[in-house]
């Protein structure tokens, strides 16, 4: 594994090294976790670095939580509106490093039509060789939202206080890519 930066150029996220997950309160003490198994993405690589930027697009409806009763009102319009809304995009407006592989990607999360800016704290893995000779360069990155700013504001109350479902979400993204 190198900490080496990746070649300038265009670096495509390969879907099937890849999870794009969120992560919510279920009954404010369970973690009820959904992934996306549809998206696609791109980083192109600037030098300077912090010129760099990021694009991804989501299936909206491609969100499963390994039960169907709630993956489909997650589709509904209650939350993700699928229907109407089919994507989810993120574009990244700003880069600054951190230091030792850490970075605050600011960008545009468009999700349900609602466009909101939004912070991912990114860190790099490093480069990596495959079995076949390929070179990978590895990212994570996560942040929180608030999912009532992007209009998915259902809820239902709990007779002991609190609601249903955490209006905070928190989004985790572990990713390979590979140079374009």
């Amino acid at each position: 594994m190198s900490t080496q930066l990746p070649d300038t150029g265009i670096w495509a996220v390969e879907p099937t090294h890849t999870t794009v997950e969120a992560v919510a309160r279920h009954l404010r003490i369970t973690k009820v976790r959904g992934r996306f198994n549809s998206f696609e993405g791109k980083i192109t690589v600037a030098e300077p670095i912090t010129d760099s930027s990021i694009e991804v697009t989501i299936d909206a409806a491609s969100f499963d939580s390994n039960n169907p009763d709630r993956d489909g009102h997650v589709h509904s319009a209650d939350f993700l509106d699928v229907e109407n809304h089919p994507q989810i995009t993120f574009r990244s407006t700003d880069i600054a490093e951190k230091g030792d592989g850490e970075f605050a990607v600011t960008g545009d999360l468009t999700i349900r039509g609602n466009t909101r800016p939004v912070t991912l704290e990114l860190t790099y893995g490093g480069l990596t060789q495959d079995p076949w000779g390929n070179t990978r360069a590895l990212f994570a990155a996560e942040t929180s939202i608030n999912r009532e700013e992007w209009g998915l504001t259902w809820n239902q109350a709990l007779e002991a206080g609190g609601v249903l479902v955490s209006k905070d979400v928190k989004i985790e993204i572990e990713t390979q890519l590979v140079q374009a």
